[in-house]
């Protein structure tokens, strides 16, 4: 993996069950009084463990990480692929997951940032942009679909982590500056839900002098509960709607125990980097705007690091335990939700998929269960694999199996009905009640973006000339046989026969007296201008 060494640390004694192997307990939650499918409705928030959306629903975040900003591309891996960026969200959407936890470095943030390692025959579109303005594009289409953003301040620079939120080259300034520059870039886009305002701060140096991350131990260089403070409120006083996530350490102390000076008194119990909450309980992080706090748990299996815990002879009995010390206490004491940022495996070793299973099931079913984000989309993660194959288009399906019961797709929002890794057809219903007539006429405008051999990108803008809403609404458009549709968005766009339809997404349904829609697209075949455009069955 490109971001971590595992820590392992001198283990408390803990409590565990009785030996053998087992699926882990899960959570108990009490019902919620409203229960949201996908992720909601508007901004979040936090009611006691839970997250909930504008209306007060519970929500459940059910996410993946597709890192590749924080690196020296500076943008997302996998855009080298044959696969185009929105088809593998669209995949990502499919497979149940609501929400994208995005990795970035403040170097891909800097003015003149390049974004290189991109296909540029299957991503026209990405031609020429900075990395800000990938990412403006990806959040947008993740938006059209109805999944949420969590953005994640993985590294000061891209060179490598750091175990605190600033270095000799990044200030904790430069940090700060840059989340309220993202706040307010995206100031009003309820897509992107909060900020993960530094990745895995953890030890450094060997106790006692300590020179890496602490929490609650008082010093402002190295106090990560402090530090997380002070940037919470500053992203708060900028878009007081967002969620703040917060990690743990890895040791509370901020620095590695003796473990030679024979002295056991010394040794502290530390755990995975960022995954170390236990002091959260007695040092709360205390923000400014109520109800804004997530704590963000990292944890992972052998393929990571071979933590003592792993060879118990009480293995996986003894992990709730260890979870409920480390983070899972503050859920289930009802102090703040938890959203699991990243957890991951291989799957090589066999005590992994134990692992991951009793996690799954310690996290709970349902919408009140707790949240998380699984490390990783990417395949080229070094230490764990992903979720998609090499080919970036196939998928694990060891591990989507064991991740599917506990995933809540998204819902609202439109994008391209698009085959399945394994090619089975979108089998979708189709709505059973026509869209409404529309009262008046209509327009239609085309723009060809782009061409290359063998596709091209488009756009058509359908305006409503009619006195009246069109809600929902549906456009349609005929192709000449042999242009076949790749991707599409703002709607839900499929073809059948020559014949495109876009329909409204639930975000967007209703189309004013007046107002326009553009549908964006890239098609396989000739150029081609769509043909017998009608809105809701009126040609424009």
């Amino acid at each position: 993996m490109h971001r971590r060494t595992a820590l392992g640390g001198a283990l408390t004694a803990l409590a565990t069950a009785a030996a053998g192997v087992l699926v882990a307990a899960a959570v108990s939650t009490a019902p919620a009084a409203a229960a949201a499918g996908g992720t909601g409705t508007g901004y979040l928030h936090t009611s006691g463990n839970k997250i909930v959306d504008s209306t007060g629903a519970t929500v459940r975040l059910t996410g993946i990480n597709w890192f590749g900003m924080e690196t020296d591309n500076k943008t997302f891996h996998g855009l080298w692929s044959s696969n185009p960026w929105r088809s593998q969200l669209d995949t990502m959407a499919r497979l149940g997951y609501n929400t994208l936890r995005i990795p970035y470095s403040n170097d891909a943030l800097k003015a003149g940032a390049t974004a290189t390692g991109i296909n540029d025959f299957v991503n026209p579109d990405l031609i020429g942009l900075s990395p800000l303005q990938i990412l403006d594009k990806v959040i947008d289409y993740a938006g059209s679909k109805g999944m949420r953003v969590i953005l994640d301040r993985h590294r000061p620079t891209s060179a490598g982590q750091s175990p605190l939120w600033y270095t000799s080259t990044v200030s904790e300034a430069t940090w700060i500056n840059d989340w309220k520059m993202l706040a307010q870039r995206y100031a009003g886009n309820t897509t992107v839900i909060g900020a993960d305002l530094h990745n895995e701060p953890h030890a450094e140096g060997t106790n006692p002098a300590a020179t890496g991350a602490c929490w609650g131990c008082g010093d402002t260089a190295r106090d990560w509960r402090l530090a997380a403070e002070r940037a919470g409120n500053a992203i708060l006083g900028v878009q007081p709607n967002w969620l703040i996530f917060v990690e743990g350490v890895s040791c509370p102390s901020g620095g590695l125990s003796n473990v030679w000076d024979n002295d056991p008194s010394n040794d502290e119990d530390c755990g995975w980097w960022g995954g170390n909450l236990s002091k959260a309980g007695q040092f709360p992080v205390r923000l400014n705007v109520a109800n804004r706090l997530v704590y963000s748990p990292h944890e992972y299996a052998t393929s990571v690091y071979r933590q003592a815990w792993f060879d118990d002879p009480t293995y996986p009995a003894n992990m709730p335990a260890i979870w409920d010390k480390y983070w899972g206490y503050l859920y289930k004491q009802n102090i703040a939700p938890i959203m699991m940022g990243e957890f991951g495996t291989t799957l090589q070793d066999p005590k992994d998929k134990i692992w991951l299973q009793n996690l799954m099931a310690y996290t709970g079913t349902g919408v009140n269960g707790m949240s998380f984000t699984y490390w990783s989309w990417n395949p080229n993660s070094g230490d764990t694999g992903g979720i998609a194959n090499d080919d970036w288009t196939t998928i694990n399906q060891p591990k989507q199996d064991i991740l599917t019961p506990y995933l809540i797709p998204p819902t609202g929002g439109g994008g391209t009905t698009s085959p399945s890794p394994t090619g089975t057809p979108d089998t979708s219903p189709a709505p059973t009640t026509p869209p409404p007539p529309v009262t008046g006429g209509c327009t239609a405008t085309y723009k060809q973006v782009n061409s290359w051999a063998g596709g091209f990108q488009g756009e058509l803008t359908v305006k409503n000339t009619g006195t009246a809403a069109v809600n929902p609404w549906s456009a349609t458009w005929t192709w000449p046989s042999g242009v076949t549709l790749a991707s599409g968005w703002n709607a839900t766009v499929t073809q059948s026969g020559t014949t495109v339809t876009a329909a409204a997404p639930a975000w967007a349904s209703s189309l004013a007296p007046g107002a326009s829609v553009t549908v964006g697209f890239t098609a396989n075949g000739t150029a081609a201008t769509p043909g017998s455009v009608k809105l809701n069955g009126t040609a424009c």
